[in-house]
């Protein structure tokens, strides 16, 4: 049974990485990589999220309303739905979206959209079915609806945690004092359950707030390690990148980036706010953000990847250790318009749409399109079971726990199913740890151990 899984795994890992090279765009250069930009998909319209699934097709929304399934490997679109009742006006239409973690299981679908009712725009929250049989998305059921909008300033990101809640991003609708009206939803991350009620755990009994004090906050992620960050749209300055709390406030509209002025001094100091982690004046516009921690572009390891609409460049933001700095910021992808959306896949590619039909853009002839950004020069080494000096992992095959035994000192740990996804994350002290496994599907993972001495990957089955 171990062999014939890890054989399965060697398959699909292989799978994943064919890929027919489309014409190099242009090239980038990331320490000593070489960063080849191609086209996958071009004729898009305003490309708002893009993710990877786990049917490993990439899945994309577009302001307009539209659903669909791109295959990564041809660039082919497969539609799955229109969404009848969403509004386009300048900012607003079909925004966030995201797929059930266990969507085998749960083959649900939430987005966000803006939606005229009586007259005036509102925002929420509605949950599809996928069918993968049919290829469409159906049963809506709306989560939460009715939220206060405008043609500008509605967010929206949305992310599942790992302890499977949802956090939703709004803007202030343009008005800005509701950033700090906790009775209202308009300028927050909202936190809910995957069925739209409230967690008996929120920072305040019976509300939906998760944080206050946002402006229109357009990107949102969740690191392995639980660290939650976001970036966020200034006024006319202090485009912001911050490190998401729960509880905090962030500000808006009384302080603007830092709490570096006098009035702003005593607002932060008597409303638990959490100032950025950087800003950006004069602004950017800063969109999607992704982690990236691939061997397939070691210069952006540990970084977050931040697309901006009104610079029209991928940002990188190297994270320190902590993750409670950014150390440096670097350019990249400069010549392709606005870029709004991004993610990472499985095999270390970078996939950026960008958004030159928003009405902002000057588009080309192929415009809307996702770019893909890959070292063509990787090739991914299979790991093969047998056991390593100074390392060991036992039980295997394992069923709710596994210890894992280090030669010494600290280490990071992470747990990677066939896809490479990181599955769980943690810093081992001890010389014997114990991981903890329920919960996961039964399958192949890859335990990846980083120590200062170096790296070293195990195979574990899990039954």
């Amino acid at each position: 049974m171990k062999k014939y899984l890890f054989l399965v795994f060697l398959t699909v890992t292989a799978a994943l990485t064919a890929r027919a090279q489309a014409p190099a765009l242009t090239t980038l250069a990331v320490g000593a990589t070489t960063v080849t930009v191609s086209a996958l998909t071009p004729n898009l319209d305003t490309v708002w999220e893009l993710l990877w699934g786990p049917d490993n097709f990439l899945w994309t929304t577009e302001r307009y309303g539209r659903i669909s399934r791109i295959d990564p490997a041809t660039g082919q679109v497969r539609p799955l739905l229109t969404i009848a009742d969403v509004t386009e006006t300048n900012e607003s239409g079909l925004l966030g979206m995201v797929l059930h973690p266990d969507f085998a299981a749960n083959p649900y679908v939430y987005v966000v959209y803006n939606y005229t009712e009586a007259g005036a725009l509102k925002e929420k929250l509605v949950r599809f079915t996928y069918s993968a049989a049919a290829n469409t998305l159906t049963a809506p059921l709306v989560l939460l609806g009715g939220i206060v909008a405008t043609t500008n300033h509605s967010g929206s990101r949305l992310c599942i945690l790992a302890d499977r809640t949802l956090l939703m991003t709004t803007g202030d609708a343009l008005q800005a004092s509701e950033a700090q009206n906790r009775a209202s939803l308009n300028g927050k991350i909202l936190r809910l359950n995957l069925d739209g009620t409230i967690p008996a755990n929120n920072p305040t009994a019976g509300s939906r707030v998760y944080t206050l004090g946002h402006r229109n906050p357009q990107g949102l992620l969740q690191l392995a390690n639980g660290r939650i960050y976001s970036s966020e749209h200034g006024p006319s300055t202090n485009d912001e990148v911050n490190r998401i709390e729960p509880g905090r406030n962030y500000g808006w509209p009384n302080v603007e980036g830092y709490c570096d002025l006098p009035n702003e001094q005593v607002f932060c100091a008597a409303n638990n706010v959490r100032e950025p982690l950087t800003t950006w004046t004069p602004t950017i516009a800063p969109a999607g953000i992704a982690y990236y921690d691939h061997p397939a572009i070691p210069g952006w390891r540990g970084s977050l990847l931040l697309t901006a609409l009104g610079a029209r460049k991928l940002v990188q933001l190297p994270l320190a250790a902590n993750g409670d700095a950014i150390i440096t910021r670097t350019d990249f992808l400069t010549t392709f318009g606005r870029l709004r959306s991004v993610c990472v896949s499985p095999q270390g590619r970078v996939y950026v749409g960008t958004s030159n039909r928003d009405g902002r853009g000057t588009p080309a002839a192929t415009d809307d399109r996702i770019l893909v950004l890959e070292n063509r020069a990787y090739t991914p080494t299979a790991t093969h079971p047998a056991a390593l000096p100074g390392v060991e992992l036992w039980p295997n095959p394992a069923h709710h726990t596994a210890t894992l035994r280090l030669p010494a000192g600290p280490a990071q740990v992470q747990l990677r199913d066939a896809l490479g996804r990181v599955v769980r994350a943690f810093e081992a002290y001890q010389q014997e740890t114990i991981l903890p496994l329920e919960g996961l599907t039964p399958g192949v993972y890859a335990v990846q151990v980083v120590a200062t001495t170096g790296t070293t990957t195990r195979q574990l089955v899990v039954e």
